[in-house]
């Protein structure tokens, strides 16, 4: 596996940038990350949830630098809308050292889901979509059994451990570990395959 193609799956599992419309809209919640890896900081994350009569956006900028096999930046933006409790649209983004590396786009249509690959639409989702990975930073995910992937359009399993502690599976089986306080993630652990990071709230 090459160190871009492992920086950018260690990416998909951490998520994102969402970009909502913020005319006449106030952020509802502001938070801050730190990504960790062998006990040094090689990123961070941002994230703003942001609420506009029914609809829900959320804002963030997530960007590592960092050395595996060679230096390399990673930059993800995701713009999420939730309308109603449900998943509208969902846009990632992914920037490899300032260059474009991928372009999903999830877009509800009437009935079903359509899931678009850099203008080629890829499937549908026809079940509706409640809690995407985006949520695991803002909301706790109490009675979840399965959250949607924005990046790759599949439905990963959650297992709660107890102790507000819970376990994502992903469609390759790799595992990551999220830990709640009041609601809110304070610490995650992520498998990148042959890396392992970590995410750590700033507040």
């Amino acid at each position: 596996m090459s160190s871009t193609h492992l920086i950018i799956t260690f990416c998909s599992l951490l998520f994102l940038n969402l970009n909502g419309d913020k005319i006449n809209s106030q952020p509802y919640n502001t938070l801050s990350f730190n990504i960790i890896h062998k006990d040094k900081i090689v990123g961070n994350l941002h994230a703003t949830k942001t609420i506009k009569s029914s609809r829900v956006n959320y804002q963030s900028i997530t960007t590592i630098n960092t050395r595996i096999i060679k230096e390399i930046e990673v930059n993800y933006e995701y713009d999420v809308t939730y309308e109603n409790s449900l998943l509208k649209t969902a846009n990632v983004l992914i920037e490899v050292n300032n260059k474009p590396h991928a372009n999903i786009t999830t877009s509800w249509k009437e009935s079903y889901y359509q899931i678009t690959k850099n203008n080629k639409k890829e499937k549908v989702v026809e079940s509706d979509i409640t809690y995407a990975t985006i949520l695991l930073y803002f909301k706790e995910p109490l009675d979840i059994q399965k959250c949607y992937s924005e990046q790759d359009g599949s439905f990963n399993t959650i297992v709660a451990l107890g102790n507000h502690i819970y376990k994502k599976i992903n469609a390759k089986d790799q595992e990551n570990i999220y830990h709640y306080k009041d609601g809110f993630l304070k610490k995650a652990e992520i498998n990148g395959g042959l890396v392992n990071f970590e995410i750590v709230a700033q507040n």
